[in-house]
Formats: structure tokens, sequence, C-alpha cells
């Protein structure tokens, strides 16, 4: 397996079954189907972000907004067993963070599962709080935590590194 930096660009609609294989390694209940996958890429309210390794589509991150909105969600972010302790979900937490200052968003929201210490960790070292408690809100009945970020404003002339 490479040891490469992921990198990080855009998902086409091209890349659907990557991402679904990637979801499917992720996740035993509450994903995506092929189909929602499609509808996601194509929505003009979302932007996702795909993180490549030698080629190889090992995670993702889709985000949502809504017009008028401060705010934008992580709706859905993955990386592949296989390259998880890599870095590849704080590279692609930035993709995202950078992806919604560009659209405008003061902050950004997830959803965690209560059990995931792993991704609570990982959000908690991104700089993500605590904002409040979901009960029931997965289809097993667990909880969810919903976290926020606050985001600093983007530089004025400032690139985009995405």
């Amino acid at each position: 397996m490479s040891q490469a930096d992921p990198a990080i660009r855009p998902a086409r609609k091209s890349d659907v079954d990557a991402i679904d294989a990637v979801e499917g390694s992720s996740f035993d209940a509450d994903r995506f189907s092929r189909n929602a996958l499609k509808r996601l890429l194509a929505a003009m309210t979302a932007e996702c972000r795909v993180a490549e390794v030698d080629g190889k589509v090992v995670g993702y991150v889709c985000v949502l907004f809504r017009a008028g909105a401060g705010v934008a969600r992580i709706y859905s972010i993955a990386v592949d067993p296989a390259y998880r302790g890599r870095g590849v979900a704080q590279r692609l937490i930035a993709a995202a963070e950078q992806t919604a200052r560009v659209r405008g968003a003061r902050s950004l929201r997830l959803e965690v599962r209560a059990s995931n210490m792993a991704a609570l960790g990982l959000y908690e070292r991104a700089g993500f709080t605590f904002l409040e408690r979901k009960p029931g809100y997965y289809q097993n009945g667990e909880d969810a935590l919903r976290l926020e970020k606050h985001l600093e404003p983007r530089e004025a002339g400032g690139r985009s590194a995405l």
C-alpha cells in the first residue's frame, strides 16, 4: 500500500462506483444507495470531494448548503478502512471547511453516532464542539451528537486550494 499523501479533488459523476465502494466498506446501515449517491453528486446544493491515493478513491466528503444560510453541513464523510489512520479524514475535513468558506458559510455542522469514539476524537481535534444530542437519530435507534465548528472568514483576495 502506498504511503503517499491523499490528493483531494472535486468528485465527478464517474466516481459513483468508487464512492459506493467506500460507503459499503464503511457503513453497515444508514448508507446511501447508488441512486442517492448519483443525486448527491449532481445536486446544486451539495459539493463533494474525494481523496485519492495512487489514483484510487479512498475517501469522500459531501457538504450540503441551503440558500441564504450561514451554516453548511457535512452530510457524509467516509474513508476506506485500509486507509484510516493516515490523515485522509483530516484532509477531507479541511476540504469541507474550505468549500464551506468559499460558499459563504460561517459554520460547519455534522451528526455523528454517539458511540463512534474514533470519529468524535477526530472531530474534536479538528475544532468541532458539541451542539446537541439527537435521540434515536439513526435507523437502529442510536443517538446522534450534533457538532459544530465556527469557520474563520476567508481572507480577502485569498485563493481556494481546491
